[in-house]
């Protein structure tokens, strides 16, 4: 681990990798001004990683060298989580020890009880989580160690807790008492128990859990450069995490799914789809769920794998309303804009289904991405350089300052 912190005045270092002197010492060099500016940082690569593959072009998505259809037809989350902090898949008896642990992690500290449930009911649940991981922090002895192996434990216990969090300040906002998780369960089976006070059927929980791996990881999205541009300041892991779900709050980034539910309630049944797109499409609205910033020529490859399982899941209540409503809207969109559905799109009746509020689907992404963003916390103290990007200054020059009397 480097910590590198660097002085803005001196040698800075491009998205491009090409090393450049800052204004004052550019010795004739082209001004800042005069390069080409990627707004949003679009199609710039700032870092390399080998946690994830996002393939734009090809639709395709890896973890850790794994195609996404690969782990979401055969492994766990558990599994998922191992591969991403370790590198490998866990043997049997690595994922046995490694669940457990998880497991043993589950419950919250009365302390972080007491903040939670002295937060008003009006406090969102993004709010209170991002509250509590800050709190979680202060009861941590060794907050400041950042070698691998006690970032680890930190991040179990993030992971561990975060459905305990949720679930249980949900249950707050409803003036119910808190269940404790159940360490006989998996992880996914877990959540949905400490939602719902009852063990789930093993369909709901396959279909909880591959939600969950499907949006554990996705490379350098919005939430997750946040937490690494914190990490690269060497602040703690915590800090990062709290940095990531702030970021993830924004409607911009994590307020899709639940929108895209709303949207099928509005519409309601499958003959009120193709009015619905065309007058939405007529008022230039966007579609929720609909486009991707990076799968812009192929489709999401989630999207499929949460189709099929929104179809069993449906089977199994013998109702298939939900699911013929979300092909209908999809096969509209793809016709009338051709934009495909991503994962946003099929988690949301899928979500809906498994009996989870509106109001706790940013949460659930929480819950399920809390794994990508500590492993890229890790990649970024593993190998860290200070993040700091150059603007191009388009504001006023060369004005006089004048005495307070003569303004």
């Amino acid at each position: 681990m480097s910590g590198n912190a660097e002085a803005d005045g001196g040698v800075e270092t491009t998205a491009r990798g090409i090393e450049t002197q800052t204004a004052s010492e550019n010795g004739g060099a082209p001004s800042v001004n005069a390069r080409p500016i990627a707004e949003g940082l679009a199609g710039v690569v700032i870092a390399q990683s080998e946690i994830c593959e996002v393939n734009g072009e090809r639709g395709t998505l890896s973890y850790r060298g794994y195609d996404i259809g690969e782990l979401a037809c055969h492994a766990t989350f558990e599994e998922t989580v191992y591969l991403l902090w370790y590198g490998e898949l866990p043997t049997e008896n690595a994922l046995r020890t490694f669940s457990a642990n998880l497991a043993a992690e589950r419950e919250i500290e009365e302390t972080i009880w007491r903040i939670l449930t002295a937060l008003p009911c009006s406090v969102e649940p993004m709010d209170a989580l991002r509250t509590a991981v800050s709190a979680l922090s202060c009861s941590d002895a060794d907050d400041g160690d950042r070698c691998l192996n006690s970032n680890i434990e930190k991040a179990t216990r993030l992971v561990a807790k975060f459905p305990t969090i949720v679930a249980n300040y949900y249950h707050h906002r409803q003036g119910e008492p808190p269940i404790h998780p159940d360490p006989t369960l998996s992880h996914a089976a877990n959540f949905l128990h400490m939602l719902h006070g009852e063990h789930p059927t093993d369909m709901a929980a396959r279909a909880m859990d591959m939600t969950m791996l499907l949006m554990a990881e996705h490379g350098f999205n919005a939430s997750t450069f946040a937490a690494r541009v914190t990490a690269a300041t060497l602040s703690d892991i915590y800090s990062a995490i709290t940095t990531a779900i702030g970021t993830l709050k924004g409607p911009l980034h994590g307020g899709a799914n639940r929108r895209a539910m709303k949207m099928m309630l509005d519409i309601g049944d499958v003959d009120q789809v193709v009015p619905y797109i065309e007058e939405a499409l007529a008022r230039k609205e966007r579609i929720m769920g609909f486009g991707h910033r990076v799968y812009k020529s192929a489709p999401d490859p989630r999207s499929a794998y949460l189709r099929g399982r929104l179809y069993e899941l449906c089977a199994e209540r013998g109702d298939f309303h939900l699911y013929e409503l979300a092909t209908a809207i999809a096969e509209t969109v793809e016709a009338k804009k051709g934009l495909y559905p991503n994962v946003d799109f099929y988690a949301a009746p899928l979500l809906y289904l498994l009996g989870i509020p509106l109001d706790l689907f940013v949460a659930v992404f929480a819950i399920s991405r809390i794994p990508g963003w500590s492993t890229h916390v890790m990649e970024q103290y593993a190998r860290n350089r200070l993040i700091r990007p150059l603007s191009a200054y388009v504001g006023p020059k060369d004005r006089t300052y004048h005495p307070r009397h003569e303004r």
